[in-house]
């Protein structure tokens, strides 16, 4: 027996109505108020590829770079790169501090804010390249499977990765909602490096391979640091609220010295500190400190109860 069309019809309606209903729905949707614009991700895409051709030149982007039109052409991208930063920054500053279905959003005071972030985040252009260029050196000078500079930024999926980190930490330090872990979540998925952009990582960092690697939020990696493939700076516990949630915003991942190497798949967990020089091997479970210099081995780790799954640590093995 056919069903009618107004079975079907009273049945979408009532679907409908049920989907729509506000007090099911609130602080699971966002409603624009006017013309109240939201994050795109192609444009959030975009204005990352921007920033990497005009970090690096000639490496990304379509355009033919010469002695001849580099001025010019940077000069097109940073313009559109600051019309996509003004126009995504205001659709994230929308979120700062919306915590319900009623919000709302004076969008004048927030475009003022969002031009203001715009331009201090293109005056440190210069500033992030100068960085990106040690990271850069530290994976070539580290990898003997790379044959140039130009080898690790074309085809290394770290530069990729450590690229949209430092754009987002930047964006994160000047208040910017959901933007920056956007661009993390890109690197994310086009490389499968995890770098929450709250983590603060100094200069010379290098990713060895990459695939797995997590870098918790809180995070704090010092200078001439080495990751290798599968290593995890996480978080070991969680001090609970009343309702027994997570407390946010407690520092709770580890602190990594200087000249640091850690090996494929260590685990380091908790705000722990790893000390200047030391090198951790591989697949093992660190949940205490480790003193500058020292090399946490197997045995090292089993005598001194730091981890409870270990195995020996590797050597570079290109």
């Amino acid at each position: 027996m056919m069903r009618s069309h107004s079975y079907d019809e009273c049945n979408l309606k009532q679907t409908v109505a049920e989907l729509a209903d506000q007090e099911s729905l609130c602080r699971m949707y966002h409603l624009r108020l006017g013309f109240e614009p939201l994050p795109q991700e192609p444009m959030i895409h975009e204005l990352v590829m921007l920033c990497r051709s005009v970090l690096f030149p000639g490496f990304f982007g379509k355009e033919e770079v010469n002695a001849f039109n580099m001025e010019y052409l940077l000069g097109l991208q940073v313009e559109r790169l600051k019309c996509l930063l003004e126009n995504q920054l205001v659709a994230g500053l929308v979120f700062k501090g919306k915590h319900g279905c009623d919000s709302e959003k004076d969008l004048s005071p927030l475009l003022s804010e969002a031009r203001d972030v715009t331009m201090r985040f293109l005056r440190r252009l210069p500033e992030l390249r100068r960085i990106l260029h040690t990271d850069v050196e530290a994976i070539y000078l580290g990898d003997p499977a790379a044959t140039s500079r130009e080898e690790v930024i074309y085809c290394y999926p770290a530069i990729k990765a450590i690229i949209n980190h430092r754009i987002a930490h930047e964006l994160l330090l000047e208040g910017i909602p959901i933007i920056p872990r956007m661009i993390s979540e890109m690197a994310h998925s086009e490389t499968g490096i995890d770098i929450h952009p709250g983590a603060q990582i100094g200069h010379h960092f290098a990713i060895d391979h990459g695939t797995g690697v997590v870098i918790g939020a809180t995070s704090i990696i010092g200078n001439n640091v080495k990751l290798y493939q599968g290593v995890t700076l996480g978080a070991k516990s969680f001090d609970l609220d009343e309702d027994n949630n997570p407390i946010k915003g407690i520092p709770r991942h580890p602190i990594i010295g200087n000249n640091v190497i850690i090996y494929s798949n260590a685990s380091i967990l908790g705000r722990i500190t790893i000390g200047d020089n030391a090198v951790i091997g591989g697949n093992i479970w660190v949940t205490a400190d480790v003193p500058a210099g020292e090399r946490l081995t197997q045995a090292k780790a089993s005598n001194n109860n730091i981890n409870t799954h270990i195995s020996t640590d590797k050597s570079d093995d290109k």
